[in-house]
């Protein structure tokens, strides 16, 4: 049985037209006009909940979405060389972003990814598949994780979140 969330209605005298929805802590907070009847508050939360569900189910691929989208990443920027023979979440790393055992072809990405752009989870993806193709972080490494346009927006986008989040960043600023 699914566990819905707790949702609380917030209703502002100041709100004309506009509803939103985002969650705050185990519950999810729905902003609606004072003005709204019960029944279009009813039918404004069961929208907003659904599309907050699927805004983060983009933002928290599966597994399965991981290894197709490693694929397609591979495909696109590696000239599909990359070929991981698994990638899945895991919450066991907290001074990483992403590991590669090049020996299996296995990803690993830190659960702290989820929820963040998937241009920056993109990234890490890439930088953990061109360890498929050099093993160090030597030039040649860099020039296959570059490919990616966004890279060096990500590198930043995880170095500005470790420092707000007062976590020590890898040597070197590095994914893995």
């Amino acid at each position: 049985m699914e566990v819905r969330p707790e949702v609380e209605v917030r209703r502002s005298k100041r709100r004309r037209r506009t509803v939103s929805a985002y969650r705050e802590g185990d519950r999810i907070v729905v902003m609606i006009p004072a003005t709204l009847t019960r029944a279009e508050e009813r039918e404004w939360v069961a929208t907003m909940l659904a599309k907050l569900e699927r805004s983060e189910k983009r933002r928290r691929p599966s597994d399965d979405d991981l290894v197709r989208r490693a694929h397609e990443l591979s495909n696109r920027y590696l000239g599909g060389m990359a070929e991981p023979e698994s990638v899945r979440w895991v919450d066991n790393q907290m001074s990483r972003w992403g590991s590669c055992t090049p020996g299996d072809r296995t990803i690993r990405l830190s659960a702290r990814l989820q929820g963040m752009p998937a241009w920056v989870i993109d990234y890490v993806l890439v930088h953990e598949l061109a360890h498929l193709l050099e093993s160090g972080h030597d030039a040649r490494f860099w020039a296959w994780v570059d490919r990616y346009p966004q890279a060096e927006k990500a590198k930043g986008y995880l170095l500005g979140w470790s420092a707000a989040a007062r976590l020590d960043p890898p040597p070197g600023g590095d994914v893995d």
